[in-house]
């Protein structure tokens, strides 16, 4: 057995206690439980530069599953050490995963705690009931820097949903650690469809997402024992909704990850997420395949459902959209870099990603109670290789947008700021990002935006029939999706590179001011504190600007 002195915490694994978290007991050392393990590439430095910078340079060049496998997934030597590591501690490895360098290992509560010494118990927030850890992470000192992170100890509930109800002014997000559980209100005057929004946004006539697939994260609620609750679609009720569109229904499939399903469950909050993310994707590309990956709310569950929709040889997405998330500084860092690193691989393989920025405007934090009177960007949109969609309030009709300012209803808002955590990339040179609040050089958030004031939301249809306006930022990565599902159909018609990693070239196209409608007016501030205004080009608020699809399309060489 490796003594204290033959290990090395893993950089960044340590973990804070909740606050307002009751320790009830130790873990039980005879549950069975199972934990990631996230391994180095075999390529030092960042995988996704060289993609980036092909991007930027408008050409692009990907590299196909297997390629990026030699290249960029574990090296069999790293793999070898782990196996031996886990073999001796009595570990069963229930899946191993070169591509997206992980391996997921399997065992008893003492043995797993024995190999990796977590501080783990029993904690209690209102009726959930979860594991929680404290401190770091180690392991012996010849994993040292092989292993980059251990997901899987602590369950507790990872992200929300950025999702927002028309006149839910008391809206809370359906953590069952909070009790909460809101229903919504129907649909009012001032709302669109998604296609009214496409129209608005003038996406390419003539597309309809065919022969791509969209795939879209999504995290389910689950009790202490680990069971499913809830969070789900019903395809009556999809089936119902696009026939009100006048549209076939899209092809859906659901994806379990970790013991992840398609289970509409007591929360109408996170179904109303899933039910979104469908209805706008699929709305605004019809004919494309949807893949919905459902996995538990925890960070391991979070990472495996990203990983197995990027490494989805069946599905193959060439775009995900990912609407769940929260304040950066509540991530560990090695959940931060583990993340990372699967978005650039994401840049690499010629995939889309596409997060939502956020609902809580420049705090980031819901709950009045919990903010601590600085700023905060949402993660995993602060990650210099997402696309980070951000919200707007939308007035138009027909083809004519009207007025459009930032989001911010007073207490909901787009996400947005500077990140303390993400170095500014080189894309963001010229955009006039302002230092994060530490004073650092770091990512701007968002990039781009789209429709997202539940006052001018998107009406949807809910699990059992309810209709509903919903907003949020939520709304916008789907759209965004929808869009790139659009322009990759028409690039992989005239033999080009599908969209991929978007952000080099839409900063560049930026300074000639095309393919975006730039947003002026308004802030993102709901605390009085942090006022991250509009202005002329990139800002703190809505990115960019909302798109014109057309001449995104034409920018692409479409």
């Amino acid at each position: 057995m490796p003594t204290a002195k033959m290990r090395s915490a893993i950089l960044g694994s340590e973990k804070k206690a909740l606050p307002n978290a009751k320790v009830i007991s130790d873990v039980d050392p005879d549950q069975r439980i199972e934990v990631t393990v996230v391994m180095r590439p075999r390529t030092k430095g960042l995988n996704g530069t060289l993609s980036m910078a092909s991007q930027a340079s408008g050409r692009r060049k990907y590299l196909n599953r297997e390629e990026f496998t030699a290249k960029h997934g574990a090296h069999p030597d790293d793999l070898a050490k782990v196996e031996a590591f886990a073999h001796q501690h009595h570990l069963t490895i229930t899946e191993t995963n070169l591509a997206a360098r992980t391996v997921k290992l399997a065992g008893m509560m003492r043995d797993l705690t024995a190999a990796f010494r977590p501080n783990l118990k029993k904690a209690k927030i209102g009726s959930r009931i979860f594991r929680m850890r404290k401190g770091p992470i180690s392991v012996p000192r010849e994993l040292k820097g092989i292993i980059v992170a251990v997901l899987g100890f602590d369950d507790r509930p990872a992200a929300t949903p950025h999702i927002r109800f028309l006149g839910d002014s008391s809206f809370k997000r359906g953590n069952k650690a909070n009790g909460s559980a809101i229903v919504p209100h129907n649909a009012a005057d001032g709302s669109f469809t998604p296609l009214e929004v496409a129209r608005l946004y003038n996406f390419p006539s003539g597309l309809d997402g065919a022969g791509q697939c969209i795939a879209i994260i999504e995290l389910n609620d689950f009790d202490q024992n680990g069971h499913i609750t809830g969070t789900g679609f019903r395809m009556s009720d999809l089936q119902a909704y696009f026939a009100f569109l006048g549209l076939a229904t899209p092809q859906v499939t659901a994806v379990g990850v970790d013991g992840g399903a398609n289970v509409p469950g007591p929360d109408p909050n996170a179904d109303g997420e899933v039910m979104l993310d469908i209805e706008v994707a699929g709305a605004v590309a019809p004919k494309a395949k949807i893949a919905v990956y459902f996995a538990p709310n925890t960070d391991k569950g979070f990472i495996d459902a990203i990983n197995a929709a990027l490494h989805d040889n069946v599905r193959k997405p060439s775009v995900i959209s990912i609407s769940w998330g929260g304040a950066e500084d509540l991530w560990t860092g090695q959940t931060r870099k583990a993340f990372d690193l699967v978005l650039q691989d994401a840049v690499s393989l010629g995939v889309s990603v596409c997060c939502s920025a956020g609902d809580d405007g420049s705090s980031d934090i819901r709950d009045p109670s919990e903010r601590d009177g600085r700023p905060h960007v949402d993660f995993p949109a602060a990650s210099p290789f997402a696309l980070a969609c951000g919200g707007t309030k939308l007035l138009g009709s027909g083809a004519t947008i009207n007025s459009e300012n930032v989001w911010n209803q007073g207490d909901g808002a787009t996400g947005g700021g500077v990140s303390n955590f993400f170095a500014r990339p080189s894309y963001q040179s010229l955009a006039k990002v302002p230092k994060s609040p530490q004073g650092k050089i770091g990512r701007g958030v968002p990039d781009v935006a789209g429709d997202a004031d539940p006052a001018t939301g998107y009406q949807v249809r809910l699990v059992g029939g309810k209709r509903a306006v919903i907003g949020g930022t939520s709304a916008v990565s789907p759209l965004w999706a929808g869009l790139i599902a659009r322009l990759n159909q028409r690039l992989v018609k005239l033999g080009k590179p599908k969209a991929g990693f978007l952000n080099p070239l839409l900063y560049k196209m930026s300074h000639g001011a095309s393919g975006f409608h730039d947003i002026v007016d308004g802030d993102n501030d709901i605390e009085g504190l942090h006022k991250y205004q509009a202005r002329a080009g990139w800002d703190a608020c809505t990115g960019l600007g909302t798109p014109d699809g057309t001449k995104l399309l034409a920018a692409l060489g479409g």
